[in-house]
């Protein structure tokens, strides 16, 4: 397939896919939850734990009561007592739990990311800097949280590809029948591809994507990508890039 029959493709399923019904207990997502609240705070607990089966990351997601974010550290940490999700124990929970209601008596989350990201109007100087501000404010430590809640790595094009936070900034930042576009601060042309294996894998069976490793450098090449095809708003095409490889639509020609 051509790159500019790619395209056309992408375009025409971004536009199909720009349906609040692509959100579905049939066919779970984190935002189903998260667009329920539209909420800054509460969308990023869903991201957060957007890792896993899809169907668990709902149900986990609709086991927790959001109210605690408001609540006292001691009522946060006796109602969360009993829940865990993978690698997160209850305590890990609770921290990010009690790390968020800070947050959100300083101004709240875009504000922080903003922070950051004004200098140089550059995306992952914004999320360091909330990475960097969050974790020392709290400073719970254990593999769940840091999973969690992630690092500020020291060679950031080596690192990961920070999937959770970059889906999360695309609900924040865009604005249509999907994404929340709750804030003002970033525009959509600075954000950067959610890259998961799954995206990555249906990128480079689609040539989108020439680099074999799974990492920052990916999201970037890619991301630029797209930016080309549309500067104001590249980040667009990520919805239908998912779907395309979760519903295994038949033009994905084999390796």
């Amino acid at each position: 397939m051509k790159r500019s029959e790619i395209k056309a493709l992408l375009e025409a399923e971004a536009a199909r896919r720009n349906d609040a019904a692509e959100l579905s207990y049939d066919r779970p997502d984190p935002l189903l939850v998260a667009s329920r609240y539209r909420d800054e705070t509460v969308a990023l607990v869903c991201a957060l734990f957007a890792y896993g089966n899809a169907g668990q990351i709902v149900k986990f997601l609709e086991s927790l009561d959001f109210t605690l974010l408001d609540s006292d550290e001691a009522d946060i940490k006796e109602a969360l007592k009993s829940h865990y999700y993978r690698f997160q124990k209850p305590e890990d929970v609770a921290a990010l739990f009690i790390a968020l209601k800070w947050l959100k008596s300083i101004g709240g989350i875009e504000s922080l990311f903003y922070e950051g990201y004004k200098k140089e109007e550059n995306i992952l100087d914004g999320l360091w800097h909330f990475i960097a501000t969050l974790r020392a404010r709290y400073l719970h430590q254990s593999y769940g949280y840091d999973f969690l809640i992630g690092k500020v790595p020291k060679k950031p094009l080596s690192a990961g590809t920070y999937k959770r936070y970059m889906m999360f900034l695309r609900w924040m930042v865009r604005s249509d029948a999907l994404d929340m576009g709750l804030w003002s601060k970033i525009p959509p042309s600075s954000l950067l591809m959610p890259l998961d294996t799954h995206t990555f894998t249906v990128a480079r069976k689609l040539g989108l994507l020439k680099r074999k490793s799974y990492d920052m450098k990916a999201v970037l090449e890619l991301t630029e990508l797209f930016r080309k095809w549309d500067p104001d708003d590249p980040v667009k095409y990520d919805f239908a890039l998912y779907r395309i490889g979760q519903e295994k639509m038949s033009l994905i020609r084999p390796d």
